[in-house]
């Protein structure tokens, strides 16, 4: 019989149909971005400049350095915390514990990165191996993906995932049937997160920068520029670790592929992508418009950070002097909802920061190209269809206290705009 959450009025991303199709759709989409980032014209909506062959895409030494990548992070996961955090109260009225270390995990990689190119680590020619280790990612996180499923074959019921098990095969291993499948008091979904996409993209990043040093004498401004924006972005969503526990990711979606694909594959390979563009399309940058995209990029990050320490800070303790004059909703649940400071403004004012930051990685890379404002793109749409699952979450959770809030907050993510 098929469980009563796994309906066809509730079936997200098109249901199995279109859960099978992104499953084809975003790998072939990655491997598109890696091929015409390095051609010569660069065309996003144009056809790659070939179709590679299989001799080019698998390299057991790929999926080596993909393995041992892993289980370097996974090594750094399980040492001692600086904190450790509780979760959300899960069906059973349980708690999972996290390990607060993930910012100390992109420290220890710093040093051991920085110790092995010092002792020769040929990393500058990472960038050459860009399509074998994509290929041995997107391998990896199928077979990962195979596994999870069948691990929450025997999963309690109190462990699985709101919406990942409707009964369809395709859909429950897309979306995940298991909300936070662990071993011992490893937790997956929670490690896979934050700790080898996004620090992996940072050292994708460096090796692009090295190679660009390598062919012509110094790295340029606008690859610094690239390579500072994101390594801030990604240092800030490691040293502010534990926000991701009140996230849709992880209280609320199942580990599957769709997570462990984005996680392992789709994050360091595709959010490099404007690190890739300017290694092979370089791009000239005065330090007037350089000050003005910092600028850009500092106005984002403000936004973005103020906003979600504005509601974390709420969250753990409402009568905190720093947000404990501000107004709220009283809602059914028992909780209040901030109705303003920075979520005055708009429901969601951390993805409007993000935005801001979206569209600072990519100046840099100037505007006779589409390609590097892919990710502003696709982000956009990320960020709309995330905030449409939000607000049905929130109206299904909180009911005429969200509506009061809408009606209070009526634009979404940018003002006046949406």
């Amino acid at each position: 019989m098929t469980p009563p959450q796994g309906s066809r009025a509730q079936l997200e991303f098109g249901g199995p149909l279109g859960a099978a199709a992104l499953m084809l759709l975003l790998p072939v989409t990655m491997f598109h971005l890696l091929l015409v980032a390095r051609s010569g014209p660069a065309r996003l909506l144009g056809p790659p400049p070939y179709l590679p062959g299989l001799e080019e895409l698998w390299s057991p030494w790929a999926l080596l350095l993909c393995l041992t990548w892993l289980g370097l992070q996974a090594a750094l996961y399980l040492l001692p915390a600086r904190k450790v955090a509780e979760g959300q109260e899960l069906k059973d009225k349980s708690r999972l514990r996290y390990p607060i270390n993930g910012f100390q995990a992109l420290v220890l990689t710093a040093l051991l990165v920085g110790l092995g190119v010092s002792a020769g680590l040929p990393l500058s020619e990472l960038p050459e191996m860009l399509l074998p280790l994509a290929f041995a990612a997107t391998l990896t996180a199928f077979i990962f993906s195979l596994l999870l499923y069948l691990k929450a074959l025997v999963a309690p019921a109190s462990a699985l995932a709101p919406g990942g098990n409707s009964g369809n095969l395709i859909y429950d291993f897309f979306l995940g049937r298991e909300l936070n499948p662990r071993i011992c008091s490893f937790d997956f979904k929670y490690f896979c997160e934050l700790r080898p996409g996004l620090i992996g993209w940072v050292l994708i990043n460096l090796a692009l920068l090295m190679q660009e040093a390598e062919l012509r004498g110094s790295p340029s401004l606008a690859m610094w520029l690239v390579n500072g924006f994101q390594l801030l972005y990604v240092g800030d969503a490691l040293w502010y670790e534990e926000a991701v526990l009140t996230t849709m990711d992880i209280i609320h979606d199942g580990f599957g592929f769709m997570l462990a694909f984005g996680d392992l594959a789709w994050v360091p390979f595709t959010y490099s992508l404007q690190a890739q563009f300017l290694l092979y399309h370089p791009q000239p940058l005065g330090w007037p418009l350089a000050s003005f995209i910092c600028l850009i990029n500092a106005v984002g990050y403000y936004i973005f950070r103020g906003a979600n320490s504005q509601k974390n800070t709420f969250r753990k303790n409402p009568s905190d002097p720093r947000v404990a004059d501000l107004e709220t909703i009283s809602t059914a649940t028992g909780r209040r909802l901030l109705v303003s400071g920075w979520w005055g403004m708009v429901r969601h004012p951390n993805y409007l920061g993000d935005l801001i930051m979206a569209l600072a990685w990519s100046l840099p890379c100037g505007v006779s190209h589409l390609l590097p404002y892919f990710y502003f793109v696709y982000f956009t749409a990320l960020l709309v269809h995330r905030e449409d699952r939000d607000e049905r979450q929130c109206l299904q959770k909180y009911g005429l206290a969200w509506r009061e809030y809408c009606q209070r907050v009526p634009y979404r993510i940018v003002p006046y705009v949406y």
